[in-house]
């Protein structure tokens, strides 16, 4: 196999987590705000099955082959040529995603903490840390993801407990108001980052106890839902109707906090935390853009790829958008429109495996 490393499925299932909610935990409650007004901590839970959707058919697909990566089983289902042409769909969506998180991240970091720092720095800086935790492989991102995760969740706690004086709870009434389309319509932005569940076919054949795999995938994907639904509900609960207003809600929620006049300024606290997790989140997609070319020219070995693509990919990142607002426009199109992450993430598994599973079933009747 190329790639050596095994993790657990717990290690899988915290890597998923951070995948996922590192940038959710910030944007999300204004994103959706627009749409659920003060029932955003519904959408959350109506996103859900999506992940949970996903997390199933990749597990499917492993099932079926069980030491292959959607790179890999992708020729077996469709044939040599239609797989590598799907495989590089896959690869040119995914290098696009892990290119504007790039771009999000140094933007963010840029405009709340750094005004005059270069951004091409902090994204370059970024880069070149992910890709030596990348080069260390598969193991080394499964360790620092449990070694991350209960630093990030006691202090998301924490920063909860500490908001709790400032909430009213009649700012997040009347609950359903207009009925169960306004969050439902919420829940369709969310899709964006639950169908980033579905990259676990990329960790699926290496893990040390593949019979749990699904069991600690749902897991993830209940433990995301169970976070935003909190971040969401403390947004709404301190802002109420101005939430749409502030940019990344729970980081300026933080900043609300003060206790006799000692406790304070916790904003860099949750940027650590941020950065943290994002950091996580962008190893994950940055080793499997990388794995997944390798495997895509049928290389031994994908650590000669790193630097490369970490190199197109910080390219790429700084020309990603001329400004937030063509950004927020991007975003907005992208939310009602054709999801990259939607295709990748559940469409073309979910085709893979119909096919997959139609060729199975055809073979064992003749079989038969």
């Amino acid at each position: 196999m190329i790639e050596k490393g095994k993790i657990s499925a717990l290690q899988m299932g915290i890597l998923m987590y951070h995948a996922i909610l590192a940038t959710g935990i910030l944007f999300i409650p204004a994103t959706v705000f627009d749409a659920a007004k003060q029932d955003i901590w519904l959408s959350p839970i109506w996103a859900s099955p999506l992940g949970f959707l996903s997390i199933y058919i990749a597990y499917r697909l492993n099932k079926f082959y069980p030491n292959d990566t959607i790179m890999q089983y992708s020729e077996h289902i469709l044939g040599t040529f239609l797989g590598k042409v799907l495989g590089l769909v896959l690869l040119l969506l995914l290098f696009t995603s892990v290119s504007v998180m790039f771009w999000q991240y140094g933007e963010y970091v840029v405009s709340e903490f750094l005004p005059h720092t270069p951004k091409v720095v902090i994204i370059g800086m970024m880069v070149i840390l992910c890709a030596f935790a990348v080069h260390g492989g598969l193991e080394v991102l499964g360790r620092l993801a449990g070694l991350v995760f209960p630093v990030f969740f006691l202090f998301f706690l924490v920063i909860i407990f500490l908001l709790l004086p400032d909430v009213e709870v009649n700012r997040m009434l009347p609950v359903l108001e207009n009925g169960l389309m306004p969050s439902l319509k919420g829940s369709l932005v969310l899709y964006t980052w639950f169908a980033q569940f579905g990259i676990i076919y990329f960790f699926l054949p290496f893990l040390t106890d593949r019979e749990k795999g699904m069991k600690f995938g749902m897991l993830s994907v209940l433990v995301v839902t169970l976070t935003l639904v909190v971040t969401n509900i403390i947004v709404i609960l301190l802002f109420g109707s101005v939430t749409e207003n502030f940019n990344a809600p729970f980081m300026s929620a933080s900043r609300y906090i003060s206790i006799a006049e000692f406790l304070s300024h916790l904003e860099s606290l949750v940027m650590a935390i941020w950065i943290a997790g994002t950091f996580i989140k962008l190893c994950a997609f940055y080793y499997i853009v990388v794995l997944g070319t390798a495997q895509w020219c049928n290389l031994s070995d994908y650590r000669s790829l790193v630097l490369p693509i970490g190199f197109l990919v910080g390219v790429f990142a700084m020309q990603a958008f001329l400004n937030s607002a063509e950004a927020a426009e991007h975003f907005e199109v992208v939310s009602h429109g054709i999801m990259d992450t939607l295709v990748y993430g559940l469409a073309i598994p979910m085709f893979l495996f119909f096919v997959a599973y139609i060729r199975k079933t055809i073979f064992k009747h003749k079989g038969e």
